[in-house]
């Protein structure tokens, strides 16, 4: 499960960065670098995370035209980043052209081809906040599911949705599609500005890849005591 675990460092302090991933190193092996993290270590986290021995989801959710997500994603590759993100509401073009450029980078300087990600629909939006912020003739879970399958035509890995759409995607997209799920709380933690949430466990039992955990673990008294006790949730789910 230490795979499984994604560890949000939502930080722009870099002595707390290093705190958190020496603490986390011999029980979590994925990261997640938001912009707080990046605009504090920029490229530099890539290197210095992985000689740590930690995998890095570099969490920017890129969104602009093509050409400037290709580019971005481009440099992201070629620098280490393992898993990239960008809404998948940008379009199907913005996220081919990205991806073909990953995957040229991947090749011109034999580099791993990173875990490329389309963000569906923000787990802070429940279906009330969705139908006013959007108003669009489709639900919110119907919504996630096209923006999946628009992700995966466009040859992306996987994507990044709430634990509560996963049935739906997976019905949608197969098993070998990635779901990377951020809305997750442990029971004994406070759900902050999250809507659509479930526990760790009950993310494992529904078919998460990857659950992503930040404000539990990094705020916690004792951050590698709070990862463990969500280790051993997922572990018995």
């Amino acid at each position: 499960m230490r795979d499984r675990l994604i560890v949000a460092l939502d930080t722009d302090d870099g002595e707390d960065i290093d705190r958190l991933s020496g603490t986390l190193m011999d029980v979590v092996s994925w990261v997640k670098v938001g912009f707080q993290a990046f605009s504090a270590l920029g490229t530099e986290a890539f290197p210095w995370l992985s000689r740590r021995g930690h995998k890095t989801f570099l969490d920017l959710k890129f969104h602009d035209i093509p050409n400037t997500v290709a580019r971005d994603v481009g440099t992201m590759t070629k620098h280490g980043a393992q898993m990239i993100n960008m809404h998948a509401s940008g379009g199907f073009e913005m996220m081919e052209t990205a991806r073909k450029r990953a995957e040229d980078v991947s090749a011109e300087n034999s580099v791993p081809m990173p875990i490329l990600l389309g963000v569906t629909v923000l787990t802070s939006i429940d279906e009330n906040g969705f139908q006013q912020s959007f108003g669009s003739e489709r639900g919110l879970t119907k919504q996630v599911v096209y923006l999946a399958q628009l992700a995966q035509e466009a040859g992306l890995r996987g994507v990044v949705a709430s634990p509560l759409e996963i049935e739906p995607i997976r019905k949608a997209c197969g098993d070998n599609f990635v779901i990377v799920t951020p809305g997750v709380r442990p029971a004994w933690a406070e759900t902050g500005d999250q809507r659509r949430i479930t526990t760790p466990a009950e993310a494992i039992q529904r078919g998460a890849d990857y659950i992503v955990v930040g404000r539990p673990i990094i705020e916690a008294d004792d951050p590698l005591e709070a990862a463990e006790m969500i280790l051993e949730e997922m572990r018995e789910a």
